[in-house]
C-alpha cells in the first residue's frame, strides 16, 4: 500500500472515532481545505473545522472506502451519519474526497457532495425548494461565522 494511501485511511480511522488531533497531524501547516459548506479555508481554520465537527458530533457515524493514492494526489469515498443540530433532522451525506501530497503532508483536501441532497435533508422543505440556489450561500456564511466563533473559543 502506497504511503499516502495508508494516510487517508488514518485520516478517516482517526474521524470514525471523533480524535480531530490525529486527522489534522496529516495536515501540512498551510493545507487547504473546501467543500460546499466550508470554502477556502487554510491552515488553522481547517484544523479547526475538524476539532468543532468532531466535538459537536455527539451521534457522528463515519465509514470510508475506495481510498487509492500515489505519490501527488489521493481519492477517497466516505459517507456522514449525522443528526444536523440546527433541525434534529436525520442526514446521510454521502461525499467524494480529493488530496493532494507534498512533503509526506496533505496540502490541499476538497470534499464534494450533492448540496441539494443535503440541504433536503439537513433542511427539509426549505431545503428541498431553495438548495439548488441561494441557500447554498446562506449556509456558507453561517458555517463561516460559526467557525470563527469556535477558533475564537478554542485557538490551537
Amino acid at each position: 500500500m502506497h504511503p499516502n494511501e495508508q494516510m487517508i485511511r488514518d485520516f478517516y480511522e482517526c474521524f470514525s472515532k471523533r480524535d480531530a488531533a490525529g486527522m489534522v497531524k496529516h495536515y501540512a501547516p498551510d493545507v487547504t481545505f473546501t467543500d460546499s459548506a466550508f470554502v477556502g479555508l487554510r491552515g488553522a481554520e481547517a484544523r479547526g473545522m475538524w476539532r468543532m465537527l468532531c466535538e459537536r458530533g455527539a451521534d457522528l457515524r463515519v465509514e470510508y472506502r475506495d481510498v487509492s493514492a500515489d505519490d501527488k494526489t489521493g481519492k477517497a469515498h466516505w459517507d456522514a451519519y449525522y443528526t444536523f443540530s440546527k433541525t434534529g433532522r436525520k442526514v446521510i451525506n454521502r461525499i467524494d474526497a480529493s488530496f493532494r501530497f507534498e512533503n509526506g503532508k496533505i496540502i490541499e483536501h476538497r470534499d464534494s457532495f450533492d448540496f441539494w441532497v443535503w440541504s433536503r435533508q439537513a433542511l427539509g422543505l426549505p431545503g428541498y425548494l431553495l438548495g439548488w440556489g441561494p441557500l447554498q450561500g446562506v449556509v456558507q456564511k453561517n458555517a463561516k461565522k460559526e467557525l470563527l466563533r469556535y477558533l475564537e473559543k478554542h485557538p490551537e
